[in-house]
This record gives structure tokens, C-alpha cells and sequence, in this order.
């Protein structure tokens, strides 16, 4: 089994991206700064949720980490590549509650058998199987002797 530890949303880097012709926007650097010490002191950026990817030679595996949320508020979806993972929940700010988003998008890169993808959700682990479709998986090959 290969563990592939991703917890940071895939497309960023850490440097602002270059706008203009070669200059930072003001308003562009006001949101990589923010994205940066957000990400800096939650340990990833603000609505998302950190995410470990393994896999074996049959599925791969997403495995999400979303306390507080219940089940009916967890949305999973595949398309194009693509694992949509979205949820929401309560918390506390003041006297009263305000919902909170949540969402991450992870790229899979191997062939997925959409028909038989799976998600369970315990102890605010979202576990999702994604099976991959027989073509995909590594043949062994028998060499003959002439």
C-alpha cells in the first residue's frame, strides 16, 4: 500500500501569482496574504479540511477529516477527476450560531469505476473508496521461454 499525505488544496503555491505584466495587484497581494496566514495558523485555508490520499492495487482512497458535521450535510460527488467533497455545520460565534461551509476538491488521477465508489462517515472521518476500473489496474505479465 502507497500513502500519499495531501493536505493542502491542489493549484497553490506559495508565492502570489503574478498579474499585470509581470506586477502584483494590491488586491491580489491582500488576498495572498490572507490565504497565507490563514492557512498558516489553521494549518490549512479557511472552509477546507485537511485530506489524506492512499491507495492499494485495487482502490484508492480519500480519507477527510470533518468534525462537527453531520451526515445529511456531507455532499460527495466525482466528475471529470474530480472528488467534490462539501459539508456544513454550527458553531458558535458570540450569543449565537452561524453555518460554516465546508469544501474540497481533490484530483484523482487514476481511471475511477464510477459505479462502484463508496463513502462511509465515523467519528468525523469521511472515508471515500474509489475503485479502479479493471484496465487500470497492473497486470502481470509471464514472460515464455522459446
Amino acid at each position: 500500500m502507497r500513502f500519499i499525505q495531501f493536505t493542502q488544496p491542489g493549484g497553490r503555491v506559495a508565492a502570489p501569482s503574478v498579474q499585470f505584466g509581470g506586477r502584483l495587484g494590491v488586491a491580489g497581494i491582500e488576498h495572498e496574504l490572507d490565504w497565507l496566514f490563514g492557512t498558516a495558523l489553521n494549518g490549512t485555508a479557511r472552509g477546507q479540511f485537511p485530506v489524506d490520499i492512499y491507495e492499494d492495487k485495487d482502490n484508492t482512497y480519500v480519507r477527510a477529516e470533518i468534525p462537527g458535521v453531520t451526515r445529511d450535510s456531507i455532499s460527495v460527488e466525482f466528475a471529470d477527476g474530480t472528488l467534490s467533497i462539501q459539508g456544513s455545520r454550527k458553531e458558535k460565534s458570540g450569543e449565537g450560531e452561524k453555518p460554516v461551509s465546508l469544501s474540497r476538491q481533490v484530483s484523482i488521477f487514476d481511471e475511477v469505476d464510477s459505479d462502484k465508489l463508496a463513502a462511509t462517515y465515523e467519528n468525523g472521518v469521511l472515508t471515500v473508496t474509489l475503485p479502479r476500473k479493471e484496465e487500470a489496474k497492473p497486470k502481470k505479465i509471464n514472460v515464455s521461454v522459446n
